[in-house]
Parts: structure tokens; sequence; C-alpha cells
């Protein structure tokens, strides 16, 4: 069962590294070098122009995940609705073009969701409704739950060692889940099509450059312990 992946940056400088490091994982992600540039308001002003997509683009893939800033980031950041579409599908049809998977997940990568304010779900579609790629939002902070359980959202990825998801009312609703680990009790209820990743929720430290095996260790025991009790 492919359940480990990550949400996208690492903490290298050497893209060979940092391809390389990805497909170690069960689900490959493209990684995103900040160190190099690839800070998601600035990649976002250059469609595709991130660091490892042509070294990334060299494999093939059963299914790969990718990410790209959210709308609602975007107009937070001072973009109007509609150049934020616009902008992320450019991006996205860059990253994807040439891309050779039978299957790729898409995360919004949208940190402060909660405090947007942002009528996000009208975003979210007229974005998704315009690609093939499984539907997935990564969300940093604490933001009412329900509302993404009540979204058109296939897979949700937070930070599971800060927030307990379980407790809401329309929890689940048909998700997948992307849980932020730095533990196995952190994954409350893992089910079949869930993801285990780092923890990555506001405040969260980068990990350092040379922490980077020691956490995919770590995941691969996650998973280990996760599938024991399975």
């Amino acid at each position: 069962m492919k359940t480990i992946t990550q949400v996208g940056s690492l903490p290298l400088e050497d893209v060979k590294m940092a391809v390389a490091y990805s497909l170690k994982h069960d689900i490959p992600f493209l990684p995103e070098l900040p160190k190099k540039g690839d800070a998601m308001l600035e990649y976002i002003k250059t469609p595709g122009k991130l660091s490892c997509l042509s070294e990334f683009k060299k494999n093939k893939f059963e299914t790969v995940k990718i990410q790209c800033v959210g709308p609602a980031t975007l107009t937070l950041a001072g973009y109007n609705p509609d150049e934020a579409i616009a902008r992320i599908l450019d991006h996205v049809t860059v990253v994807m073009d040439g891309l050779d998977a039978k299957e790729t997940i898409l995360y919004l990568d949208e940190p402060a969701l909660g405090q947007s304010g942002i009528n996000y779900k009208d975003l979210w579609e007229a974005l998704f409704s315009s690609i093939s790629v499984i539907r997935g939002v990564h969300v940093c902070g604490n933001m009412d739950w329900d509302l993404l359980f009540d979204s058109n959202i296939q897979i949700i990825s937070f930070d599971a060692s800060q927030f307990d998801l379980t407790k809401y009312s329309k929890y689940r609703s048909g998700k997948r889940i992307s849980w932020g680990a730095k533990e196995a009790k952190d994954v409350k209820d893992f089910k079949a099509g869930d993801l285990i990743t780092l923890p990555c929720g506001m405040g969260t430290p980068l990990y350092k450059a040379e922490d980077c095996e020691k956490s995919l260790k770590k995941l691969q025991d996650i998973a280990k312990e996760i599938s024991k009790g399975a």
C-alpha cells in the first residue's frame, strides 16, 4: 500500500539529491527548494519555474504528487481571484506537460485558510474543473474543518500532531486524509487510501538537510506501526 509522501518543500540545494530523495517515497513528490528560490509566491510569477522540474520529469510514475500555491492564498497576497486561478492553471499546466504519470495528485497549498475569509470553495471548483487530477489541499493552521469535509476536495492534508479532525461532525465525508505525523499515535484513524507525511504546520521548523533521511525513516516506522494495528 502506497502511503508515504511529502508536502513538497525540502531544505536542500542539490537538485539531483532532492529528486533522488523524493523517489525513495511510496508516492514521489515534486521537490520545491526554497533555498534556490522556489518559494510559492515567487515561482507563481513565472509558471513552471521550479529548480527540480526538469530533473523530476526524467522519471516515470504510477502515482505522483505535485503541489502549488492555492487561489485563496494568492488572493490574500493581492491577486484578484481570476488572475490567481489563471496563474495557478498556467503553472500546473507547465508542471504536468511531459510529466509521465498514470495518476497525479495535486495539493493546493493554503497555509492560513482558516483566517482567509475567502469563498475558497468556488475558487477551487473553478480551478479543479479545468484539470484532471486527484484534488488535494494542504492547510497548516486550525480552521472549521467541517467546511473542508463539505468541499469538493478528495484529500485533506493537515498537521495531525496538532489537530484532531476525528471530532468534527462531518469527519471524512468520503475524503482521504493525509496525516502530518510526528509519531504513530498522531494517526488516529488510518484508512485505505490515506497518506502519511511529515507535519509542516505553522510554527513547525523546516528540518535540516542532514535530517532528510532520518525523517523518511521516521515515516517508514510510523507506516509499519500503523500497518500492524490495521
